[in-house]
């Protein structure tokens, strides 16, 4: 390398005799900088989410390279948070890519010391059927004095803070209708 290339090289030499005076632009870029590309120039794909935390609900675009999740950013589109996130938000990248994230129904039978996997389905099951077994142990038809009463203390529902007001008018619908009286929607658990 002359003497005459490592000048021209010089970041403070481009920015004095080029078209970025203050440094900020080209001036300022080296052989390694002008090679890098975003990890969102890369992805395969775009899926539209909504971020996991609070009740806020703001947009997320998660960007999958090879069948992964690459980079998970605010989404500008959102009309709630217009790309922006918070820390929570905009490190739930690593929620999602964590080796330590349970990817499989672990159940513990009653009395047992060890866990096990069951397919989602086995799972689905066993859930249905304890519904409505506690409905069918814990039906009210009719209270002391003989008022209609046609419901269940048995199960209720709790919902979570992703949970959207369509989803939590069909789930309220559900479980109205199954007879359950304790349905709820904790935006901040």
């Amino acid at each position: 390398m002359g003497l005459r290339t490592f000048i021209e090289g010089w970041p403070v030499y481009r920015q004095l005799t080029g078209t970025d005076p203050l440094g900020r632009g080209a001036a300022a870029k080296s052989d390694g900088s002008r090679a890098l590309t975003a990890r969102t120039d890369t992805a395969d794909s775009v899926a539209r989410s909504v971020c996991p935390y609070c009740a806020v609900g703001c947009g997320q675009r998660v960007f999958v390279k090879d069948g992964q999740v690459s980079q998970i950013e605010g989404d500008p589109d959102s009309p709630i948070s217009r790309g922006r996130l918070c820390p929570k938000g905009a490190a739930s990248k690593s929620l999602v890519t964590s080796p330590l994230r349970q990817t499989k129904v672990r159940y513990r039978r009653p009395y047992s010391t060890q866990w096990e996997d069951l397919d989602l389905d086995t799972a689905l099951d066993m859930i249905a059927d304890r519904v409505l077994a506690a409905r069918e142990q814990t039906w009210e038809d009719v209270d002391t004095q003989g008022r209609p009463l046609n419901r269940t203390l048995g199960f209720s529902s709790l919902g979570g803070a992703t949970l959207d007001n369509e989803e939590n008018y069909l789930i309220k619908k559900l479980f109205t209708a199954a007879g359950a009286l304790q349905i709820e929607n904790q935006a901040r658990i």
